[in-house]
């Protein structure tokens, strides 16, 4: 059996877009250093590497929706963070940002990764922005690199 599968590395011509939000930028400022971070660590080049930043998690969508339109980058890495309040508002959003960049990314052949941190408190987000779980923008780059790999692959 022949395995197909993507590695995580960058030869340093890949154009690469982290589209994240501004809302809850405490979090996503800590998201967007990991996935940063991640891209420099797997031989990214800094000037291939291009921040869109939008007003909140319910925008990223149509942004995605642009910016794969545009067929400027090689992969685009999503960045998020909705944290559950007190009204209905935090499932509305989580819904339609998740749906919405799946919606999109099917519509395009350029890969996507998701790094939207849909948590019940400020506590869990910031567990994940870093401290005890790890960094998930760090770990949506990756996956965004080894998409971009395996991608290539598959033409």
């Amino acid at each position: 059996m022949n395995t197909i599968e993507g590695k995580i590395g960058l030869n340093g011509n890949e154009r690469i877009a982290i589209i994240a939000s501004r809302f809850n930028h405490i979090i996503t400022d800590r998201l967007i250093e990991g996935a940063e971070d991640s891209f420099l660590r797997h031989n990214g080049d800094k000037q291939k590497l291009d921040l869109i930043l939008v007003p909140g998690a319910y925008e990223l969508p149509f942004v995605l929706d642009r910016v794969l339109d545009s067929r400027k980058y090689d992969g685009i890495c999503t960045l998020g963070a909705i944290i559950r309040g007190g009204t209905p508002h935090f499932d509305y959003v989580s819904a339609e940002a998740t749906k919405g960049i799946a919606n999109t990314t099917l519509k395009y052949t350029t890969p996507v990764s998701f790094g939207v941190l849909t948590t019940d408190s400020v506590e869990q987000a910031i567990e994940r922005a870093g401290s005890k779980a790890g960094n998930k923008g760090f770990e949506a780059m990756n996956a965004l690199i080894e998409l971009v790999n395996l991608y290539k692959q598959l033409v």
